[in-house]
C-alpha cells in the first residue's frame, strides 16, 4: 500500500535528514540565473534542469551550472525528468499557466514576484496547491535579507512600540516596462516587505493611488500609494522609474522608537532612533487626546549588527524546509495573493483618478459606489 503523502515524491525524506530535492528553473533570462546559482550552491537541492524557449540562452546558463539538461517547455521537462519542484522566473502573465501545469503534475512551485498578473489567477494557483497539499511559495526575496528579518523581529518584540507610520521609497532611473506600470513593477517589493513585517500581514481595507506618466508611455512612471494601518496609522509607498538618484529606504515610525532601513548603505543598513513625539497614552478618548500635552523625546541612535548572508540562499533553504516539514512557506502563495489584492486595488484607484478602492473577496469596489 502506498502511504506517500499526497503531492510528495515517493522516496522523499520528509524529515530532511538525507538526500536532496530536485528542482528545475523555468526561465533563463534576468532572474533565472540567480535562482539556478543558489539552487546549485544549496546542500538541500539538486538543479535538474533549465527550461527556456531560447535554447542557446538556456544552454549557456546550464553550462555555468554544471551542464544540467535543458528543455524547451515545462511539458518536455515533466515528460523526461523526475523533479520535486519547479522555480518559475518568467513574465508575470505566464506564471498562472506554468504553475498550474506543475501543480497538477504533483510538483511544488516557487514563483517570482508578482505571483500572477491578476488576483483571480493567483487565487486559482493557491487553491490548486492547497487541494493537492503542495507548497506554493512566492519568491519575495527581500523578506529573507538580514535587514528585513531584523525589522520583523523588532516589530514583533515591541521594540518600536505601536506603529504610527510607514514610509517606503523605491526610486531610480529604471527600465520603463512595456506591459506594466511602475506600481506592478516596483511596488511588489515594498508590499511583500510590509506583508512580512506587519503582524497579521498586509490587509488594508482600502487603498488610494496616484500616478503620473510625463513621458507619455501609456503607463504610470511615477506613483504614490497610501493606505491605513491599524490604530489610525498610515503607510505610504513611493515608486518611480524616472529619478536620476537611486533610493531604497523604509522608515517605520513607532511610539517608542523609529527605524530607518537604507538598503544602499552597506555600512549601516539599519538605524534605530530613540527619539520622536510622545503623547500621554493614558488618555484614550478623542477629547482627552486633543487636550493631552505633546512632548518630544531626544534619545540615542544605534545600529544593530546584521549577519552576512545572501537572501536568495535563505529563500531556497526555506523552500526546501517547507516541503520537508509539509507546511506553508514563510512567503507563501497566500502572501503573494495579499500583494496581488493590493495591486489590483491600486489599478482600480488609478482608473478612478485616485479615489480610494477596497478589495472585498475577488471584487474591487470604488469609494462612493459601495
Amino acid at each position: 500500500m502506498d502511504e506517500t503523502p499526497p503531492g510528495y515524491s515517493r522516496g522523499l525524506d520528509l524529515a530532511g535528514a538525507t538526500g536532496q530535492l530536485r528542482v528545475a528553473v523555468i526561465g533563463a533570462g534576468y532572474w533565472g540565473p540567480n535562482l539556478a546559482r543558489n539552487f546549485t550552491a544549496s546542500p538541500d537541492w539538486e538543479l535538474a534542469g533549465i527550461v527556456d524557449l531560447d535554447q542557446p540562452r538556456a544552454a549557456k546558463l546550464a553550462a555555468a551550472q554544471g551542464r544540467v539538461p535543458v528543455f524547451r517547455s515545462i511539458d518536455e521537462l515533466l515528460d523526461l525528468v523526475d523533479v520535486d519542484a519547479v522555480a518559475i522566473a518568467t513574465p508575470a502573465h505566464t506564471h498562472h499557466g506554468i504553475a498550474l501545469t506543475a501543480l497538477k503534475a504533483g510538483k511544488h512551485v516557487l514563483v517570482e514576484k508578482p505571483l500572477a498578473d491578476s488576483r483571480i489567477k493567483g487565487l486559482e494557483m493557491v487553491e490548486e496547491a492547497e487541494e493537492r497539499e503542495l507548497v506554493l511559495m512566492a519568491d519575495h526575496t527581500y523578506c529573507y535579507t538580514p535587514a528585513v528579518l531584523k525589522i520583523r523581529e523588532l516589530i514583533a518584540d515591541g521594540s518600536l512600540g505601536d506603529i504610527l507610520f510607514i514610509d517606503s521609497v523605491r526610486i531610480n532611473l529604471g527600465l520603463v516596462q512595456p506591459d506594466v506600470d511602475v506600481f506592478w513593477d516596483l511596488a511588489p517589493h515594498d508590499l511583500s516587505i510590509l506583508d512580512f513585517i506587519l503582524p497579521g500581514g498586509l490587509q488594508p481595507v482600502e487603498v488610494a493611488a496616484h500616478g503620473a506618466d510625463p513621458l507619455g508611455t501609456g503607463h504610470a512612471c511615477i506613483g504614490h500609494l497610501t493606505f491605513a494601518l491599524p490604530n489610525d496609522a498610515m503607510a505610504h509607498v513611493h515608486v518611480n522609474w524616472l529619478s536620476p538618484t537611486k533610493i531604497r529606504q523604509l522608515v517605520v515610525g513607532g511610539s517608542r522608537r523609529t527605524l530607518v532601513w537604507d538598503d544602499l548603505n552597506p555600512q549601516q543598513r539599519l538605524s534605530i532612533y530613540d527619539r520622536g513625539v510622545s503623547l500621554d497614552r493614558q488618555s484614550r478618548s478623542a477629547a482627552d487626546k486633543k487636550a493631552s500635552a505633546i512632548s518630544y523625546r531626544l534619545g540615542d541612535t544605534w545600529s544593530p549588527a546584521l549577519p552576512e548572508h545572501e537572501a536568495l540562499g535563505q529563500m531556497v533553504a526555506e523552500f526546501a524546509s517547507s516541503i520537508w516539514q509539509q507546511r506553508p512557506a514563510r512567503t507563501s502563495g497566500a502572501a503573494g495573493l495579499r500583494v496581488l489584492s493590493v495591486l489590483e486595488a491600486v489599478s482600480s484607484s488609478l482608473e478612478a483618478d485616485g479615489r480610494s478602492s477596497a478589495v472585498i473577496g475577488n471584487e474591487v469596489q470604488l469609494e462612493g459606489t459601495r
